[in-house]
């Protein structure tokens, strides 16, 4: 099967399992049958999926991820002040790093607006649907919606990454910014650098975690992150955690880490 082939095979079946998309035409050119795959993704319920599934969709999923372009971790420059952390500006779904980090939702199963550019859509729909598949055995084992600033780890499935390590940050209501908030962001980063090192997790990439629709001030949410990563990695010197990447996407956020940490 071409990967043509296993695109369009994978929207024929995720077709036939939603009525409400089946009468939808198949675009004849190669980026709207990729944006309806993905909306197809995005829309399907956590439900299990047959290994012929799997098997075409991890091969087409793998085959885009190279497309896109791997980026191996160990490539990227740390900082002068601090050999143990880095700055990289780009998408983390292209990482091949041990652990990236995503701003999940309390349900934690993963974003369904069709196409949305948020993290979790993005990391969702490069990793496939066994990942919102093991999202939601995590959550129907705990029995209640994920607390703020805490964190799961999952297998990275067809992410060039090992683990995602999905955390819920606060939400910043009507721009006011409170200690609460302040707390459970450091909670958020705690939680994941934590299960990181239970998991002997060598390279793990942050995003900004709750600075895009959680309304965290960038700056602030910055200054928190490097304060605490660099707190837990000088009261934890054994631990397994060697470089912590700090994943930014637009210059303004770069700027503002070049800025911290110089």
């Amino acid at each position: 099967m071409t990967h043509e082939e296993q695109r369009l095979w994978l929207i024929r079946k995720l077709k036939a399992g939603n009525p409400g998309y089946s009468r939808i035409p198949v675009p004849k050119d190669e980026q709207g049958q990729k944006d309806l795959l993905r909306i197809l993704m995005n829309v399907r319920m956590p439900a299990p999926l047959g290994r012929e599934f799997l098997e075409i969709q991890d091969a087409y999923l793998r085959r885009e991820n190279f497309i896109r372009g791997i980026v191996d971790s160990k490539t990227i420059p740390t900082c002068e002040s601090d050999s143990r952390l880095a700055i990289w500006q780009g998408d983390i779904t292209r990482l091949s790093v041990d652990a990236i980090t995503n701003a999940a939702n309390s349900a934690m199963t993963g974003c369904y607006i069709p196409l949305h550019n948020c993290i979790d859509n993005c990391i969702h729909s490069a990793a496939g649907l066994e990942l919102r598949q093991c999202c939601a055995d995590i959550m129907r084992r705990q029995g209640h919606e994920e607390p703020t600033g805490q964190a799961k780890i999952t297998p990275g499935f067809n992410l060039p990454a090992k683990y995602v390590l999905h955390t819920v940050g606060p939400i910043v209501e009507y721009g006011v910014l409170k200690d609460e908030h302040r707390r459970l962001l450091r909670s958020s980063y705690l939680s994941c650098l934590e299960l990181a090192a239970e998991n002997s997790i060598e390279s793990i990439a942050f995003c900004c975690i709750s600075t895009g629709v959680f309304m965290f001030p960038a700056e602030e949410a910055a200054k928190i992150a490097v304060a605490t990563v660099r707190e837990f990695l000088d009261a934890h010197p054994e631990t397994s955690i060697k470089k912590v990447i700090f994943n930014v996407f637009s210059d303004r956020d770069r700027e503002i880490y070049e800025r911290i940490l110089m």
